[in-house]
């Protein structure tokens, strides 16, 4: 298939990743691209070129810009860029697109593309996002939903026509049958109050185990006032690490302390310390979970400290090995892109369906790809 694949323009989409968006964007890029598929990927410059890259905008982060003004630069730089590749998709060949961004013009442009759009839904409703999704009025268009929580988060506005969870690359995140011998908890992701970063070290301590985390700083402000005066020997920030650091890293600790303030839509930080046999203490919170059992991590009150800290004990004694096996039956990429494959062909043969006399060779082929496994379709 000759598939483009629209991506958020805030950040590039390449190592090390900003958050979980891009590193979705790459791996299902990567993976269909290994599977044999022509696949374009439309992002901003210093993406991975590797993967098809088509550049169609400067990354509109301006970290080092901090004025309003500079804020509203960005916002035309990614509508200009949005704008200008719909108007351009409409000549192109590709047989499907498939939408991975959190702008409002794709969706909203659908109808004026000749061949199907995929969009995936990965946040809860947002004004801009919402407004387009209501706007989308395709004849050929699919909403995949990454969880149960986000489907029902957009149920108001759109019915998801299948749910597809999102899924990690398990070679990337190697088992470990054993922690470091130091003995340290981890906490990883991007470093904003959302995040819920203050909470991990509050709980860490109440366990007696230092802390190590990783990740990027997005919010100074935040990092400043409630991060960085926490900060010590028993709770150290390493930095921004490259995926294979951060695999070594994560393996390592004896548990992950996974505190989110909102209702996080999937949660691949959660996947990935499971595929390195690490268990989990969470706050029960959006998709967390659909993704944890009770061999594999432990849920707690969202925001409550001491809840917290009790799941991150009782994570302590669960088995390394339940957690990997957690891993490989729901968090395997390969059963993403299986189900990303499958949506595409039918849309496709939808598409012909409709545009020539329905035939028994037509209607066999909407049902090529199929998926068989209804655990994680809806």
């Amino acid at each position: 298939m000759r598939i483009g694949i629209i991506a958020h323009l805030r950040h590039p989409i390449a190592e090390p990743f900003a958050g979980g968006l891009e590193m979705h964007t790459h791996l299902l890029a990567r993976a269909l691209r290994e599977r044999g598929h022509a696949v374009t990927v439309f992002a901003s410059s210093h993406s991975e070129s590797r993967l098809g890259l088509e550049a169609i905008c400067t990354e509109t982060a301006l970290a080092a810009v901090g004025t309003t003004e500079a804020t509203n630069v960005a916002f035309f730089k990614e509508h200009h860029a949005y704008l200008s590749l719909m108007n351009g998709l409409r000549h192109r060949d590709f047989d499907v697109i498939h939408n991975n961004s959190l702008h409002y013009l794709p969706v909203t442009l659908a109808d004026s593309l000749p061949m199907p759009m995929v969009t995936t839904l990965h946040t809860p409703p947002f004004c801009w996002l919402e407004s387009g999704v209501r706007l989308c009025s395709a004849r050929n268009h699919a909403f995949v939903a990454v969880s149960q929580s986000v489907a029902a988060l957009w149920e108001h506005v759109a019915k998801a026509d299948e749910i597809i969870l999102n899924g990690i690359d398990l070679n990337d995140f190697a088992f470990r049958r054993h922690a470091d011998e130091t003995g340290y908890l981890v906490w990883y992701g991007r470093i904003v109050p959302e995040k819920g970063l203050h909470f991990a070290i509050d709980a860490a301590r109440r366990i007696g185990l230092p802390l190590r985390i990783a990740g990027p700083i997005l919010d100074q402000d935040y990092f400043r006032t409630r991060i960085a005066p926490q900060l010590g020997l028993d709770a150290v920030h390493v930095g921004h690490l490259a995926h294979s650091d951060l695999a070594g890293l994560v393996g390592g600790a004896r548990a992950f302390l996974c505190t989110p303030m909102w209702d996080e839509p999937y949660g691949l930080v959660v996947a990935e310390a499971l595929a390195c046999g690490v268990p989990v203490a969470a706050f029960a919170r959006g998709a967390i979970p659909e993704i944890l059992d009770p061999s594999c991590g432990v849920l707690a009150m969202p925001d409550d400290v001491a809840s917290l800290a009790a799941a991150g004990r009782a994570a302590l004694t669960l088995d390394r090995r339940d957690c990997r096996k957690r891993a490989e039956h729901i968090c395997d990429a390969r059963r993403m892109v299986d189900g990303y494959e499958a949506l595409y062909r039918r849309r496709i043969a939808m598409g012909r369906a409709n545009a020539l006399p329905a035939s028994p060779a037509v209607l066999a082929e909407a049902a090529v790809g199929a998926p068989l496994d209804n655990s994680i379709h809806a």
